[in-house]
């Protein structure tokens, strides 16, 4: 364990992107909180009714209040749901994915289309490691488009006013003011 590790509990030594091992003294805590997302996931997918339904479902879920302005279509998918913060006037469309781990924020006015993935975690590339998380947050900046089944990677930030294509895939942060397409997305336009 880092010295980080005696001073913190797990989330906030997540937070601080220390990598997460399955034999960590308090992994139990962070697995509790997996198969609680998990559960309830699950029940706001299969009972939200409308808008508002979703929005107070979510807001249990990430344990902080969502802003009437956000709008979230249902099915919406989490893995642990408590590092996700959302400003105002969002919009998310419908069967979306946010890995947070590693931490999630996505700021005012951004707009998300559908099948949109967020996975601010990775493992290691050596096989006798790969099952420890390695998390990474992943920032939306204000005002920006992230078109329909992107992928953002961990560790990336969208810059304000950009536009990411549908179907790209942002393993690097993306400029202010800038569209980017392609796998692996690069800037094919400035704004």
């Amino acid at each position: 364990m880092s010295a980080l590790s005696d001073q913190t509990d797990i989330f906030q030594r997540l937070q601080a992107g220390e990598p997460l091992r399955k034999d960590d003294p308090e992994y139990g805590q962070f697995g509790e909180v997996v198969a609680r997302t998990i559960r309830l996931c699950v029940e706001m997918n299969a009972t939200a009714t409308d808008i508002d339904q979703v929005r107070t479902q979510l807001s249990d879920i990430i344990g902080i209040g969502i802003d009437p302005s956000t709008t979230i279509f249902p099915p919406f998918h989490t893995n642990f749901g408590r590092f996700i913060r959302l400003g105002k006037n969002i919009f998310i469309n419908h069967a979306c994915s946010f890995l947070d781990i590693g931490g999630i924020t996505i700021e005012d006015e951004v707009q998300i289309g559908p099948r949109v993935n967020l996975t601010s975690e990775n493992h290691p590339l050596d096989p006798a490691d790969r099952t420890t998380l390695i998390p990474r947050p992943i920032v939306i900046k204000r005002n920006a488009w992230i078109g329909a089944g992107a992928t953002i990677l961990p560790g990336v930030t969208i810059g304000e006013n950009s536009v990411v294509a549908a179907g790209a895939v942002v393993s690097r942060d993306v400029p202010p003011n800038t569209v980017v397409a392609g796998v692996p997305a690069k800037v094919v336009k400035y704004l």
